[in-house]
């Protein structure tokens, strides 16, 4: 834990934002938010298609939910570039800094299989959880920073390569059907198990390239090369990848499918992460629109912390929150689901409050 505040004249502020905004999304699902509106709007309702997109796509096809991950792993990669030049300034030791990320990957996998036990409530190993994944992804672009941006490209593309070879290899009729593809049969060696959601551990292999890409967007915002350069080449590799994505899917190759990772769906959402990428860093580095960033700023600046707070604490916190709630607003004549929007926005506001107390405090949590 850093006791002091970040080096703001040092940081790319668009990137803190982009983290702190899928970060805010992250802790509002945590609070339950999204659960109460779509039980405001049900299906049938005229907003019910909207808020659909903050959950997960059944199988075949892309939410705005589907980008959560991809994001987060994404954005994780743009900051490396930026941390490794931080860490050999100050202490010009690559096997210190080696050491320190083998010890970080560590971390972030024992958070994601502690996670996983207390969701269940009870000791499992399991390997879904989105910081298990980034764990791995992590530690492969890491050996990849200082390679020219030709061989990441070329070895993410390998690994999206290899990954839809194990699939089309295992079972070749119907390679991407739940329960029965090489996700299912790698999960059932490492955890004696599938998911029933149909969520497999080796996702992080293929979205390894979201973190390698995203690594090789930040040296790209690293070197000497004209702004408007910068953003020209995030907007066309972006839109190259959802030419691609949607391309496999349309034309009946590999289906975009989230909970698999399909090499599709790896593309699209890659896609998307590059696009906001190129939004935020014009919007917030170059155009300096900067009045509307501070809500999302401070909760990037605690990014893990408050994931986990939330994740473990959030619907603790939802449920003790709606005694007060409900108890104060029982006059008002709200039904139930207007009630537990209300209380789910007073948690939300609740572990933001937390994030701005940190930031007042100059408090701010790192692995």
């Amino acid at each position: 834990m850093n006791s002091t505040a970040p080096n703001s004249t040092n940081r790319l502020v668009s990137l803190d934002v982009y983290r702190g905004l899928t970060m805010f999304l992250l802790v509002a699902e945590a609070a339950l938010v999204y659960d109460a509106l779509l039980e405001i709007f049900p299906e049938g309702n005229a907003l019910h298609g909207f808020f659909i997109q903050f959950t997960h796509h059944e199988w075949n096809g892309l939410r705005f939910w589907d980008l959560i991950q991809p994001f987060f792993m994404f954005i994780v990669g743009v900051a490396m570039p930026f941390s490794l030049n931080k860490r050999l300034a100050i202490s010009e030791d690559r096997r210190q800094v080696t050491l320190h990320i083998l010890k970080r990957c560590l971390f972030l996998f024992l958070f994601g299989t502690g996670l996983h036990c207390i969701y269940s409530g009870k000791l499992v190993f399991e390997l879904w959880n989105v910081l298990t994944q980034l764990s791995f992804t992590v530690l492969v672009t890491y050996f990849l920073l200082t390679k020219g941006w030709k061989v990441q490209l070329g070895v993410s593309l390998g690994l999206l390569a290899l990954t839809e070879i194990l699939y089309r290899a295992y079972h070749p009729e119907v390679p991407f059907e739940h329960g029965t593809n090489f996700g299912n049969y790698t999960d059932q060696l490492l955890m004696g198990k599938i998911n029933n959601g149909g969520w497999v551990a080796i996702n992080a292999i293929p979205t390894a390239a979201h973190t390698i890409w995203g690594a090789i967007c930040g040296n790209l915002l690293l070197s000497n090369r004209p702004d408007s350069e910068k953003v020209k080449t995030f907007a066309i590799a972006g839109l190259l990848g959802l030419v691609i994505g949607f391309g496999l899917d349309l034309a009946g190759i590999t289906p975009i499918i989230k909970r698999i990772s399909t090499t599709a769906f790896v593309f699209a959402s890659g896609g998307w992460a590059l696009l906001a990428l190129a939004f935020f860093y014009w919007l917030v580095d170059i155009k300096k629109q900067k009045g509307w960033v501070f809500p999302f700023l401070i909760v990037g600046m605690n990014s893990i912390f408050i994931y986990l707070f939330a994740e473990i604490l959030g619907r603790w916190l939802f449920k003790t929150t709606g005694i007060f709630t409900t108890g104060f607003l029982s006059w008002s004549g709200l039904e139930e689901h207007g009630l537990a929007l209300i209380t789910a926005i007073v948690t939300l506001s609740a572990l933001w409050g937390l994030c701005y107390f940190l930031y007042r405090k100059g408090m701010f949590f790192r692995i």
